[in-house]
């Protein structure tokens, strides 16, 4: 039987505190190796923070300067993809020999976005997946992801992906990770309700696919009073009471869903399961009409602005386009 070990991290963020969050998630990762994962999800934004019931004070056709304040600490929170952050969480996959898929808030220039980052076993960072369509007022504080972050990437275990949150409603995108053969779909999430269970039962029965989904637990108390929240409760009352579970492709929860507390999920998959499943529906292939319905995807990067020609050589990062 091929299998793997995978687990799914319930855990908070520690806002303003990357140092800190950096060590939340080394824990959780040395507890995973120690119980035998080779695969591990953690939630989304889990590094930068989902700031849950904040504002910033935002109204049609005005800010205010309170608010102003308020998203530079968030952004002063947030990571750069070659910061000394992610070189450390980087680090702690190779040394725990794991396959990390990772929630942050990566900061570029004066953007921030929701990110899911893969880490792997050489202590690399194998790629990244910009989360395309924030969700209502997530607007108000992340930009928009592009086609160019929409590779899964390859593991001894098949593909590995992630799709984040509430892009998990988004048909064409899943059917673009169907499409990349993905084995070990990971859905890392702000989404507490019960509603989800079912949703991440239906990707892995659509997808036939492994389901890793990881959602914070996260207390009023563990918010910062920096910051103004619109939600009520205080002190141990959770701001999102997790929900993390995994899904075998035949819809069966394996763990989970696991709500009110810290704690980590951890199932062996069957690898094989994904044939077998498939042998019935392939969304992709046999199952596939197209002759009827195709799906075209943009993988170009789209950046705001590119350089052509000589002008282009002394350009730094920005995009070139020659």
């Amino acid at each position: 039987m091929a299998s793997c070990i995978a687990a799914v991290v319930q855990a908070s963020t520690v806002m303003f505190d990357r140092d800190a969050t950096v060590q939340v998630a080394r824990h959780w990762m040395a507890e995973a190796a120690a119980r035998g994962a080779q695969v591990v999800v953690f939630p989304e934004a889990f590094l930068g923070g989902y700031p849950k019931g904040a504002d910033f004070h935002i109204y049609v056709g005005g800010r205010t300067a309170q608010g102003r304040r308020e998203f530079q600490q968030y952004y002063d929170g947030a990571v750069d993809m070659d910061g000394p952050e992610l070189k450390a969480l980087a680090a702690a996959a190779g040394e725990f020999g794991l396959y990390v898929c990772i929630g942050i808030i990566e900061r570029d220039a004066g953007t921030l976005y929701c990110t899911a980052v893969y880490l792997g076993p050489q202590g690399t960072i194998l790629g990244k997946h910009r989360k395309l369509m924030p969700t209502a007022a997530e607007r108000l504080m992340w930009g928009f992801g592009d086609g160019s972050t929409l590779r899964a990437v390859d593991t001894p275990f098949g593909k590995l992906g992630a799709v984040i949150c509430w892009e998990n409603y988004m048909p064409a995108l899943r059917l673009a990770m169907y499409q990349q053969n993905v084995a070990i779909y990971c859905a890392p999430t702000a989404d507490d309700r019960d509603t989800w269970i079912s949703t991440m039962q239906h990707i892995a029965l659509e997808g036939r696919c492994f389901v890793l989904s990881a959602c914070q637990y996260l207390r009023h108390e563990q918010f910062p009073g920096s910051i103004e929240n619109r939600l009520e409760g205080q002190g141990d009352a959770p701001l999102m009471r997790g929900g993390s579970l995994i899904v075998a492709p035949s819809g069966q929860v394996l763990a989970g869903p696991l709500y009110g507390e810290d704690g980590m999920l951890v199932a062996e998959l069957d690898l094989d399961d994904i044939a077998r499943a498939r042998f019935d529906f392939d969304a992709t292939g046999h199952y596939a009409r197209p002759d009827v319905f195709q799906l075209q995807v943009d993988t170009r990067a789209k950046p705001a602005v590119a350089f052509h020609g000589a002008a282009a050589a002394g350009s730094g990062s920005v995009a070139s386009a020659d």
